[in-house]
């Protein structure tokens, strides 16, 4: 897979957008930096106290009285308490600052995840068209918590390594800057330790969250189309596409993860040679005279011991803050795509207590690729109450059509009107309110049937509700369940997809919307069930604008209005009658049904 060469540029934009976004949390981020502090500022006080200990126990320096050398052990446990002090004040403050951290983190990841969940809702149509479900599932799940985990072990630790090198350093060239110096040549060494495995580990941290993303989305498509794999006998070829997509992803994991692991025994390696170069500098001094007491070595030594445990923990994060990098990389890149337009503040333009029906195609032109248009100049004009039939061969562009009118998709060029009324102008909800569909891809839910049925319409009349099953021919098939309408039906098993189609259809009806769009509605059912909802179909649909797409030509026979489309054109409209008169499409297309 190949990596971007901008990557860079990306990862330090993609981080502005963290820092941005993380806003809401910095005076609790203040708060806990600032105890952080404190426990480290106790920390570098430390070896100062070590050292006048050991310089109170060590005969270095002492003259013996009566042969012996004189301990003030009053003084000894003062100095003893002020230790035990500082180690007790680092160590409050640093369990606090730990907790607030990781809680202000797991707040801000939460809100991560409510930020995707909005996102996804306000994407348009053609986000999903072109990319994988398996993806985006990655991003809400995956990448956030990568994320997270990234924040919560880096954050705390990067701030407390960098206060703690530079406090250090400080109080040792105020110790001795003769072994300061022959600490801080290993500085240098160790940077470029880390600098290298970030420059050559990254873009493999970013290519295995890429492939990560890749193989969720072969198992999300090979989980929910396993029926149609196992119909085709392709679960060899299946399961050898996943292997060979899972082993890239182990390729590339244990490359980063190799590289990551690397660092720690390099810098272990230098922390050792670091020692040595301090204990030779050491007694030289000492045997000079220029090391006035024990306690400088003593001390000194911790204070190295502290120089060098923050570089080895961002040696040993290096492999979670790369990753963090990453997928903080693939969140915000789906967090910025192009959403749509926030409409929910525009005013209703519809009489809703009377809708005409009227709609208005003025010119209308789309391509789900702009420079590839499906339909071209479509205009048509459908009076309040038709019955519109639009039928075609597959591709011409009729699901389209409806989804355009829905405003599912927007239109490249042109206008459709209702009542007058520009669907631009109006807000999606208002539009879709005077729409009920009913499409060829079923739906439903889990939870009950009446759930299923009702969706999202409160108070509806139990008599009408019943009426509803019976024209929709589900009377029979509710009183074999055990609660009748009120049973828990299982999305995927419990229902055929004949009686899922039911359910749509009868979810359409329950809502009595002004205007119907039938798409393929009874495309699932059989033909002596077909028949008997058709008639509940003409009773809904009398009186109301109903747009009609169907490959059965006999259900559309009696329809006010018959649009043939044909490459995205109209190319005959008329009724049954005019049509077959005339002898085109339609009816070469009829004729072929029952020939």
């Amino acid at each position: 897979m190949n990596t971007n060469t901008n990557a860079p540029a990306k990862e330090k934009g993609k981080m502005g957008s963290l820092v941005k976004a993380f806003k809401p949390f910095y005076v609790p981020f203040f708060i806990a930096i600032v105890l952080l502090l404190i426990s480290v500022i106790c920390t570098i006080l430390t070896p100062g106290s070590i050292r006048s200990l050991t310089n109170e126990i060590s005969p270095v320096g002492k003259e013996a009285v009566d042969g012996k050398f004189v301990v003030d052990m009053a003084n000894v446990g003062s100095i003893g308490m002020r230790i035990v002090l500082f180690i007790a004040v680092s160590f409050i403050t640093s369990t606090i600052s730990g907790f607030m951290l990781n809680t202000t983190i797991q707040k801000f990841s939460k809100g991560l995840r409510r930020d995707i969940s909005r996102k996804i809702n306000r994407l348009p149509l053609n986000y999903y068209d072109t990319t994988q479900t398996g993806d985006i599932l990655s991003v809400i799940t995956n990448d956030v918590d990568t994320l997270s985990t990234s924040l919560q072990n880096s954050v705390g630790m990067l701030v407390q390594s960098g206060v703690l090198l530079v406090g250090v350093l400080i109080a040792m060239f105020i110790a001795c800057w003769q072994m300061a110096l022959a600490v801080l040549c290993s500085l240098p060494v160790m940077l470029i330790i880390i600098g290298i495995t970030f420059k050559v580990a990254l873009p493999l941290f970013n290519q295995n969250q890429m492939v990560l993303a890749d193989v969720n989305a072969r198992v999300e498509e090979n989980y929910s189309g396993h029926l149609i794999i196992k119909a085709f006998n392709a679960e060899s070829r299946k399961i050898g596409e996943f292997r060979e997509e899972n082993n890239l992803l182990g390729k590339i994991l244990y490359k980063s993860q190799g590289i990551g692991g690397m660092v720690e025994p390099a810098m272990s390696f230098v922390s050792y040679l670091t020692y040595a170069a301090v204990l030779i500098v050491a007694g030289i001094l000492f045997a000079k005279g220029s090391i006035p007491d024990m306690g400088v070595i003593t001390g000194f030594l911790v204070y190295v011991a502290l120089f060098q445990e923050p570089l080895a923990q961002i040696g040993q994060a290096s492999s979670t803050i790369q990753l963090g990098l990453a997928a903080c990389n693939r969140v915000f890149t789906f967090l910025e795509q192009e959403e749509l337009p926030d409409e929910s503040g525009k005013k209703e333009l519809l009489d809703h207590s009377h809708i005409r029906g009227e709609v208005e195609f003025d010119d209308v032109c789309f391509g789900y690729d702009p420079k590839k248009l499906t339909i071209k100049n479509f205009s048509c004009k459908i009076k309040p109450g038709m019955k519109v039939a639009i039928i075609g061969p597959t591709g011409a562009g009729k699901t389209t059509l409806v989804n355009l009118l829905m405003r599912f998709y927007e239109v490249t060029s042109g206008d459709i009107k209702v009542d007058g009324v520009s669907i631009k102008d109006m807000s999606p909800q208002e539009l879709r309110t005077v729409f009920g569909m009913i499409l060829q891809e079923t739906w439903v839910i889990n939870g009950t049937l009446r759930e299923n049925i009702v969706y999202n319409l409160k108070d509806v009349d139990e008599n009408r509700l019943k009426e509803i099953l019976d024209e929709t021919n589900l009377s029979h098939y509710v009183s074999t369940l055990p609660q009748g309408i009120d049973t828990v039906i299982q999305k995927e098993s419990a229902l055929s997809a004949g009686q899922k189609q039911l359910v749509t259809i009868a979810r359409a009806m329950t809502e009595n919307a002004p205007m119907l769009i039938l798409d393929e509605a009874t495309s699932n059912v059989d033909t002596r069930t077909e028949i008997l909802i058709q008639k509940a179909m003409d009773t809904l649909t009398s009186g109301r604008t109903s747009f009609v797409i169907a490959h059965r030509l006999s259900t559309i026979k009696n329809a006010d209005l018959i649009i043939v489309m044909k490459d995205g054109n109209i190319v005959e409209t008329g009724n049954h009658d005019s049509l077959m008169a005339t002898g085109g499409l339609y009816s070469e297309i009829y004729n072929s049904q029952f020939n």
